[in-house]
């Protein structure tokens, strides 16, 4: 089978996703939770007396994926257009003539397609919770790290005023806690059985359509619907409004590093190996590969979250075409995402800091950073607006004549007449004009 998209191949695969979200959400995971979820189908219903117990055994026995012939899988899915039918053939084989008759009993293909999605989904989001639990805690330990290595901040990509290394890990790590938050409140509404038979009555299971449902959501630990979902695909999409969510959060991560890696920049780093973000040219190199593979996925899960939200038209009790378009988007949609948070959490833990590059960035304007401080502090002796045009004036001598601000704050009558020239270089050094950081920075740390 060749591959055609990057993310399922041999090589560049590597670079998309992670081996560990392709083996829960790959085919061969689908298919081995469609069997899961035909196995507890006759256990809950032979536990209900609806079908002999000696038969669920033989049907669970017989459940596993080594048992399947793929190719003649797939040969059926190309006639019927979806798996389930050919896969329950095969099941019912395996299982025996007597027992085999009560395969899939009451249940229809999308009851079974449905179950086992939901059924990949909560084992991909259990790894997703946990590696957000591990970039929250290296982005809580570099906020604390440096909570004090003081650098510029930018607004426009501009020099704006002084904050710390550890503020802006504070601001990175935020959502991604509420990201946590988000998934804890999604999961109950996701993690729900889908079960409704051929049109969503259960009309084939008589007066015990309730009942077995409740009892195979006992058996697969899943939520019992108030009413069958299969026409109702809010909470698909949410899954993946989800992953574009998180995956956003990390993009403005790995877009911030990537910036503060460019040479004339220089003040963090990813975490370097020989080799690592090498050019075939230039032999100097070290390009931004995770911040730049983080950004790619982060795009690439974006644009299947529209995907989904106009997979929710779905026609009448089934539906022909949005449903199907799902498999296109969700699958892939994890696996990007969860390379993106694997990419991401590697870059958390291991980025170098160049706390002197940082100084030195921070006084390259001469003190101009900290214009609004001298504003502000001048504004109580003669009033606002006036201090904003002396040290407005200040700041145009110090750009034209290549001084620092301190130096043309001096020359000021209007400055020196109530402000010394300690109370000017007071004003004018960074560290004393951080504001709030530090609470910002224990609040965060404090949602952990």
């Amino acid at each position: 089978m060749h591959s055609v998209n990057p993310a399922d191949g041999t090589i560049l695969s590597v670079l998309y996703g992670t081996d560990e979200m392709r083996g829960i959400m790959g085919e061969s995971a689908f298919v081995a939770r469609m069997l899961e979820v035909e196995a507890a189908l006759a256990r809950a219903q032979a536990r209900l007396g609806i079908i002999p117990s000696e038969a669920a055994e033989a049907i669970s026995a017989q459940a596993r994926p080594e048992q399947i012939d793929f190719p003649a899988l797939a040969e059926a899915t190309r006639s019927t257009g979806y798996p389930v039918v050919g896969l329950v053939k095969q099941l019912t084989a395996l299982a025996g003539a007597e027992a085999g008759r009560w395969t899939h009993w009451g249940a229809t293909t999308q009851d079974i397609m449905d179950t086992a999605v939901v059924l990949q989904m909560r084992e991909a989001f259990g790894i997703i919770a946990r590696d957000l639990r591990r970039i929250q805690a290296a982005l809580a330990a570099q906020a604390r790290e440096h909570r004090a290595t003081v650098m510029a901040g930018r607004t426009h990509l501009q020099h704006a005023l002084p904050l710390t290394f550890g503020y802006k890990c504070a601001i990175w790590l935020s959502p991604l806690i509420t990201m946590s938050d988000r998934l804890r409140e999604l999961l109950p509404r996701l993690l729900k059985l889908q079960f409704g038979g051929a049109a969503g009555t259960l009309a084939s299971l008589g007066d015990q359509g309730v009942a077995v449902a409740e009892e195979l959501a006992r058996e697969l630990r899943l939520v019992a619907p108030d009413a069958p979902w299969h026409v109702a695909r809010d909470t698909m999409a949410e899954a993946v409004c989800f992953l574009g969510l998180m995956t956003g959060a990390l993009s403005k991560l790995a877009t911030d590093i990537m910036l503060l890696m460019q040479t004339e920049v220089a003040e963090v780093a990813e975490p370097h190996a020989p080799g690592r973000g090498g050019s075939s040219t230039m032999p100097q190199k070290r390009n931004p590969i995770a911040c730049e593979y983080i950004i790619a996925q982060a795009r690439g899960v974006a644009a299947l979250v529209p995907q989904m939200l106009n997979a929710m038209a779905v026609d009448q009790e089934r539906g022909t075409g949005p449903w199907q378009a799902e498999p296109l988007a969700l699958p892939q949609a994890f696996t990007l995402a969860h390379g993106a948070l694997h990419q991401a959490a590697l870059l958390a833990e291991g980025m170098t800091v160049d706390a002197a590059r940082m100084r030195r960035n921070l006084d390259q304007t001469g003190g101009l950073i900290v214009a609004e401080a001298v504003m502000m502090g001048l504004a109580p002796y003669i009033g606002r607006g006036a201090a904003h045009d002396a040290v407005h004036h200040a700041c145009d001598v110090a750009l034209a004549e290549r001084v620092p601000l301190a130096a043309a704050l001096g020359r000021d009558p209007r400055v020196t007449a109530t402000l010394d020239a300690e109370a000017i270089a007071r004003l004018t050094d960074p560290a004393r004009y951080l504001g709030s950081t530090d609470a910002f920075i224990d609040r965060v740390l404090a949602r952990l």
